[in-house]
């Protein structure tokens, strides 16, 4: 493998390395941004603190666990416990805006660009901040997604107005598309049995469309996604190509990064920006093609 070593690059200041990225990004032919977990949480979307007290502090006091991902990973006992804590984490960080407009401001910098987006986030934001749908591939799911959890067949089913459902049924309110908690503060820890999701085709239980194991179901939208992918990709490879990566780490580097940085390598007129707080390194053998930066993101976007 060509990456023999990674290299932080600080030969240029914060303001030679902002002119070069607008440069680059102006006389591209076509933009690919990779958009990993970071991105999101430096639009506000993080999972423990304040924002997972508010939402899930009668699950601390139960459970112990003092983060979402615990809280998702939980061996809860039964099919209303599982889902009276899955409907409000869906609900917050899949059909609640995310609290900066991180998103938009990506959005505004590429709209007038041939661009396509792959990312690993399954919260949607990419699309409720105007994207075009057939320019993203969320290769990992999404959180609004249902399958059938065996699974029988390779279909995902839309789960908004189910999730509303639970959430209200807790005792939440939904004002201006914000889960509130009611006046008294009282709510429950589980959803009826009524509202529990099961397969229309086999019965099993239903579970989120997202890639956790071999059960994940890649849809037809989903394979359509990697198809259009894959196309941008080979009619754009002979032209100026940026790669846009955004908050990418390394628990799925496979993805974005390795392939980023190996496209960068092999096509001619490629180019790759790496923005990632703590985290942006580049390959030696490409850092004549590239430009990182170990900034907020969302800070940088503002002076795109």
């Amino acid at each position: 493998m060509f990456l023999k070593r990674k290299m932080n690059d600080s030969t240029n200041s914060y303001s030679d390395k902002i002119l070069q990225i607008k440069e680059k990004i102006e006389e591209a032919d076509a933009i690919i941004i990779g958009a990993g977990a970071g991105f999101s949480t430096s639009a506000g979307f993080v999972y423990n603190g304040e924002r997972f007290d508010k939402y899930f502090s009668d699950f601390r006091k139960k459970y112990g666990f003092s983060d979402m991902y615990s809280g998702g990973f939980y061996p809860y006992k039964t099919l209303e416990k599982h889902w009276g804590y899955w409907c409000r984490y869906i609900y917050i960080n899949r059909y609640t805006d995310a609290p900066k407009p991180v998103y938009q401001n990506l959005h505004d910098l590429v709209k007038e660009k041939d661009y396509f987006v792959l990312t690993t986030n399954v919260d949607h934001c990419f699309q409720k901040a105007g994207f075009d749908k057939s320019r993203i591939f969320y290769t990992q799911g999404d959180y609004g997604l249902f399958q059938c959890s065996e699974p029988c067949h390779k279909e995902t089913y839309d789960n908004e107005e189910a999730i509303k459902k639970m959430v209200l049924s807790q005792g939440f309110q939904i004002k201006d598309g914000e889960l509130q908690k009611p006046e008294n503060g009282e709510i429950k820890l589980t959803v009826p049995t009524g509202l529990i999701p099961y397969c229309p085709h086999c019965g099993k239980p239903m579970s989120m469309n997202l890639r956790s194991d071999q059960t994940f179901v890649e849809d037809d939208g989903w394979h359509q996604a990697a198809e259009r992918y894959e196309k941008f990709i080979q009619d754009h490879k002979k032209q100026k190509i940026v790669f846009l990566e955004l908050g990418v780490g390394y628990n799925t580097p496979g993805i974005i990064k390795y392939p980023f940085w190996q496209m960068t390598n092999i096509f001619e007129h490629a180019f790759y920006v790496c923005l990632n707080q703590r985290e942006a390194y580049v390959p030696d053998e490409i850092r004549r093609k590239s430009v990182c930066m170990n900034e907020d993101i969302g800070e940088v976007l503002k002076e795109l």
